[in-house]
């Protein structure tokens, strides 16, 4: 891929580039916790965005999609938004920086990518973290790592729609190879958790559904979670009981008290896997993810028939964990599996999928990886 998009900028632009590359995430657990100040477990992923990106002493922004197979050029100003919607996180991550007292010039760029599109690994994360990242080098802004995932997170909020909280561009910032991180999203102190789990494999299924998280689906379980917090008297859910849900029942919405009820499910669930890998106990790690999924399909109602279909045919093949990954409304599975019942259950998924739904789903080996960096 870097060869691919370096040529292709000396195709279209006549000149060399620097290159830069962010990745794409899993994440083992903790799902919807993060906009809820809670903690999630995240990795980067050997899959991502590579961009090479030049100054071009103009106050224009070129950019060359080479997946897509479009370009647009737009300004640096809030007026001058571009029409593309992939073009709204690149704009957006330039006007974020703008926004925090830097100095950017317009530049030339050409990306691609091969984090799959809709499947709930953060494709949109890897490029806001890939143009947050190669911006402040660049240009010379000195902002911090922390400051550029905050900055791709905003880019989500005020120019593509969608509420997000801070996981997916942490995750692709600060990935390290072979390493998951525990991050409390509401006091931002991470850990890294070594994570080579012996004789079992992770592996995603991709439903091959795809999920749209802009708008009221995403948006309005973030709002079920604030009305519930605010009903408690918090500014977040992080911390809440299930007494104290219990006691205000009566004063909230039988939807706002479920999508609550797993939230403080999940929070425990974080914590109980950590403290599960460092005793080596993969047995926990999986039935946690199994309450997690039908959590997020019964109580979150972020799931989607084929994925509940995935995770029962992971159940039903002895498979140790299995659950949604991502925002939901589709994407994958991720699946942790012991090494002797790999090869059956790809094959067992795939031929019953089929079967159902009249297509296999896709199959990604989960390598964990390096962060945002200059290639």
């Amino acid at each position: 891929m870097q060869e691919k998009v370096g040529r292709a900028f000396v195709e279209r632009f006549a000149e060399e580039a620097t290159l830069f590359a962010s990745p794409g995430r899993i994440n083992l657990i903790g799902e919807h916790t993060d906009y809820n100040g809670g903690y999630v477990f995240p990795g980067a992923v050997d899959k991502g965005v590579v961009a090479a990106i030049r100054p071009n002493g103009t106050q224009q922004i070129c950019v060359v999609a080479l997946d897509l197979e479009e370009e647009a050029t737009f300004g640096l100003q809030e007026e001058e938004k571009p029409q593309a919607s992939w073009a709204h996180y690149i704009f957006g991550v330039a006007r974020e920086i703008q926004k925090r007292g830097h100095t950017i010039g317009g530049f030339d760029a050409v990306f691609s990518g091969n984090v799959p599109l809709g499947a709930g690994m953060s494709s949109s994360a890897a490029l806001e973290s890939t143009f947050a990242y190669a911006l402040n080098d660049l240009f010379g802004c000195g902002i911090d790592r922390f400051e550029l995932a905050r900055i791709g997170q905003s880019t989500e909020h005020n120019y593509c729609g969608v509420k997000c909280g801070i996981m997916d561009q942490f995750a692709s910032v600060f990935g390290k190879q072979g390493c998951l991180m525990r991050l409390d999203c509401r006091s931002m102190e991470f850990e890294y958790y070594p994570f080579n789990p012996q004789g079992y494999k992770l592996v995603l299924l991709d439903s091959r559904v795809k999920h749209q998280l802009t708008g009221s689906p995403y948006n309005d379980r973030r709002l079920s979670c604030e009305r519930v917090a605010q009903a408690l008297g918090q500014e977040f859910l992080r911390g809440a009981t299930m007494e104290q849900l219990d006691a205000i029942r009566d004063q909230i919405s039988e939807e706002d008290y479920k999508r609550a009820r797993y939230i403080i499910g999940e929070e425990r669930r974080v914590l109980a896997v950590c403290e599960a890998l460092e005793r080596g106990d993969y047995e926990t790690v999986g039935r946690c993810m199994y309450e997690t999924h039908w959590g997020m399909s019964k109580d979150y109602e972020v799931s989607c028939e084929e994925l509940d279909f995935l995770a029962e045919v992971a159940e039903a093949a002895g498979v140790t964990g299995s659950r949604i990954m991502g925002g939901g409304f589709g994407g994958c599975t991720i699946n942790l599996v012991k090494e002797e019942l790999y090869e059956d259950f790809i094959a067992r998924a795939k031929e019953e999928f089929n079967a159902r739904y009249g297509h296999e789903p896709m199959v990604y080996d989960v390598v964990i990886s390096d962060g945002s960096r200059r290639l």
